[in-house]
């Protein structure tokens, strides 16, 4: 037995061996791992050191070199994005007025870092919403409820502009944006209504009385057409006409009478002609 024991003993001394070796080998894969970071399509990485801070570098894509247990990388998105606020205000005639703003944006690539040292990840909320509600604040104050409607284009202009100027500070670039919908207060849209009830009757109403004047018009037209042709008809209906017109419808027979009046057509006068 004894002697089986001294023979097991070598092999059991090497096992604490292996296991500082095995610990050795898998601490040099975590830090071999450690040392690379992939930063992929559309990103940049942005080095953060637990010695220094913020290193004023951005990665660009692909593999790069950090020192494990000291620099992490954080993945910025430098791709187009989209955000969607809901933006209350009010308009030059103090009516209420609710927005949805639609902005495509995306992270200046190059001040990423700066981006993420200022306002960090969720620059959605901290800083693009907070904008876009602003400068729809200030564009609509400059328009009445109505204007806001009929001059729609000239809005979003402005409300483009100054959200582009708001953004640009924190190295956000707006790249499009969109006013999805206006709505108003129900009082607003009754009144809106009413207006165009009102226009649309008087609309009618023009429409009418043009048409009753064009109608009076012809009416004193045909009168005066129809009076011309009455006078032209009295200077050219002569004595001499009326019995040439009375001739042309005498059946040939006289005319029975009694007493010693003579009949209208001169029979001799006619003869002797």
């Amino acid at each position: 037995m004894a002697d089986i024991y001294e023979m097991k003993m070598p092999g059991g001394a090497n096992l604490p061996r292996l296991i500082v070796l095995g610990a050795v080998v898998l601490l040099l894969l975590i830090v071999l791992f450690s040392s690379f970071q992939v930063v992929g399509a559309g990103q940049r990485g942005v080095v953060f050191s637990k010695l220094s801070g913020i290193r004023d570098v951005t990665l660009d894509e692909g593999l790069h070199f950090k020192i494990p247990f000291v620099e992490e990388v954080v993945l910025m998105d430098v791709r187009v994005q989209k955000s969607q606020t809901a933006a209350p205000a009010a308009s030059k005639d103090l009516q209420n007025v609710s927005s949805t703003i639609a902005v495509n944006f995306h992270i200046d690539p190059s001040r990423a870092q700066k981006v993420y040292q200022e306002v960090g990840v969720s620059y959605k909320e901290r800083v693009i919403d907070p904008a876009v509600q602003e400068a729809v604040k200030a564009a609509t104050a400059h328009f009445t409820a109505e204007e806001l409607i009929t001059r729609r284009g000239e809005v979003k202009d402005a409300i483009k502009t100054t959200l582009i100027e708001r953004l640009v500070q924190f190295h956000i670039l707006v790249d499009e944006f969109s006013i999805i919908d206006f709505s108003f207060s129900e009082e607003f849209n009754r009144a809106i209504e009413a207006k165009q009830t009102a226009e649309q009757s008087a609309l009618k109403a023009r429409r009418d009385l043009d048409r009753i004047k064009i109608e009076a018009d012809q009416r004193i037209t045909q009168a005066r057409a129809e009076a011309e042709g009455q006078r032209l008809q009295r200077e050219t209906l002569t004595p001499i006409l009326l019995q040439l017109r009375a001739i042309e419808k005498w059946d040939g027979k006289l005319p029975q009478v009694s007493g010693g009046a003579m009949p209208f057509i001169d029979v001799n006068s006619l003869k002797t002609k």
